[in-house]
């Protein structure tokens, strides 16, 4: 279930998944109810996943379509979560099971009031298959290419990213940027880019469709973000085997284990960031075997064939608690699910 005209969609489609229409303006506006509701009833759905903050807040009017239905909810964002009652009825009474995507979030919603016992934590992963591993920057060559993969909004800290590549020319560092993504915040990012003397240096590549192929054109990977889930641009990048540096904001520490697989810094502090990153370009051998060792901590941890095993196992352990309420222990023989986006 996902509005019918966006990228989930159009991939869904081309695997063969059956889609339905459905679009949400905020976390009150209650118009897919009714055709939720119908829908579940006609498909008999086991598991109903929402994986957004607004599709969360239509549980609460679901209801029990049947008695053994369980809802799951999947929390992403590392903003506080307040304590009220409306988080404890939604996450305590309402759904049953909530899925952090990092120990952070999972702690924040912990901090929140709700209980530790509904809350799962299974990381995101990625698949590494197109990220063919590449070795860092060999030494002498020069301009290197600093790169980040991120939508253009306050939260993800390009501003910082700017300043520290401002610092780092000041210092005589001969390095471009490259910065993937759109948002709301790409004219001001651009002005700011000038006003510092990059004109030359930045470049905003805008929506990129090619991942891998983008990984491939840089040489350093920093993600300055203010706040952040857990981090998949970054388990990319390391899936490709380059030097990453990161803050500690959310899961982002998680990921990045520093000093090893990469380098971490304060979020929100342009020095320290210029200064992790000099250290990386000025230390070659250093930056490849932490992109290695990155790349080997991805294949071991953080794989999308380990995500959907990990969901698919929470979901079965949700199903069994029927046991007592409905005929019989959950089969993993026809039970289904409906993923609502």
């Amino acid at each position: 279930m996902c509005h019918p005209q966006g990228a989930l969609a159009e991939a869904a489609r081309r695997k063969g998944i059956e889609t339905f229409p459905l679009s949400l303006r905020n976390e009150l506006d209650l118009r897919p109810v009714f055709s939720l509701r119908r829908l579940i009833r006609r498909e008999g759905y086991d598991i109903v996943h929402f994986h957004t903050k607004r599709a969360h807040a239509l549980s609460l009017w679901l209801g029990r379509m049947h008695p053994g239905i369980r809802y799951v909810v999947t929390r992403r964002m590392d903003y506080p979560v307040r304590r009220n009652r409306y988080v404890d009825f939604l996450y305590n009474r309402r759904v049953d099971g909530v899925v952090a995507i990092s120990r952070k979030i999972a702690d924040l919603l912990a901090e929140g009031g709700v209980r530790r016992e509904k809350i799962r934590l299974i990381p995101s992963g990625i698949d590494p298959g197109p990220f063919p591993a590449r070795r860092a920057a060999e030494p002498g060559r020069a301009p290197l290419v600093v790169g980040t993969v991120a939508v253009l909004e306050e939260r993800k800290g390009h501003l910082f990213l700017l300043e520290a590549a401002a610092l780092l020319k000041q210092q005589d560092h001969r390095l471009r940027y490259r910065c993937a993504g759109e948002g709301s915040q790409r004219q001001t990012l651009e002005r700011i880019a000038l006003s510092l003397g990059l004109g030359g240096d930045v470049e905003f590549a805008g929506f990129v469709g090619d991942i891998p192929g983008f990984l491939c054109s840089i040489d350093l990977f920093v993600l300055p973000s203010l706040y952040e889930g857990l981090g998949v641009s970054v388990l990319e990048a390391m899936a490709a085997g380059l030097p990453v540096v990161a803050t500690r904001a959310g899961g982002l520490p998680e990921i990045v284990d520093d000093g090893v697989t990469g380098l971490l810094v304060p979020p929100g502090d342009a020095q320290a960031l210029a200064g992790a990153i000099a250290t990386l370009i000025s230390r070659p051998a250093v930056a490849r075997e932490m992109g290695a060792r990155g790349r080997e901590r991805v294949l071991r941890h953080f794989t999308m064939e380990q995500m959907a095993r990990r969901n698919e196992d929470y979901y079965y352990e949700l199903l069994e608690t029927r046991c007592g309420e409905d005929t019989g222990p959950a089969q993993r023989e026809g039970d289904r699910v409906g993923v609502q986006k």
